[in-house]
């Protein structure tokens, strides 16, 4: 929903072509067993950090607060869905993804599981997600480069 998909996703929209704060910008989870974090990364110029932070604060506090529309869900499970089959293009790619199952203890064939997953989504889901997982007034700050001002 928030990045990944160049101007598909609402942090791309919103904070790069609408707002020009960006260079580029994409959001991921990262999670493991027993933790996991939610990683937003941008480039920007210095005076811009400040504001682009608030901004994803405020899209993050979006997410929690309202569903997203029809047409946002139906673009992020298309993503989701493409994703897939790229993660397994190589031999290499597809030994590291059973690894990383067996590493997690999930059933082997999941990425099956989540593209079944995926398209049962409602928006209401994602926002219950949003509200459970995420929460954007724990977020921290590291930068690279120029202090920020």
């Amino acid at each position: 929903m928030l990045g990944g998909g160049f101007y598909s996703t609402r942090l791309s929209r919103d904070l790069r072509k609408s707002a020009g704060l960006v260079y580029s910008i994409g959001s991921r989870f990262d999670i493991g067993k027993s933790r996991g974090i939610y990683l937003v990364q941008y480039a920007c110029d210095p005076q811009n950090v400040t504001k682009v932070q608030a901004s994803v604060e405020r899209e993050l506090d979006a997410m929690r607060k309202s569903p997203v529309t029809d047409d946002e869900l139906q673009r992020a499970k298309a993503m989701l869905l493409r994703r897939i089959p790229l993660a397994e293009a190589s031999t290499g790619a597809i030994a590291q993804g059973l690894i990383a199952r067996w590493d997690l203890e999930l059933p082997l064939d999941e990425p099956t599981v989540a593209a079944t997953r995926y398209i049962s989504l409602s928006a209401d889901d994602v926002r219950a997600a949003f509200v459970q997982w995420v929460r954007p007034q724990d977020l921290a700050r590291v930068t690279l480069g120029p202090k920020p001002r």
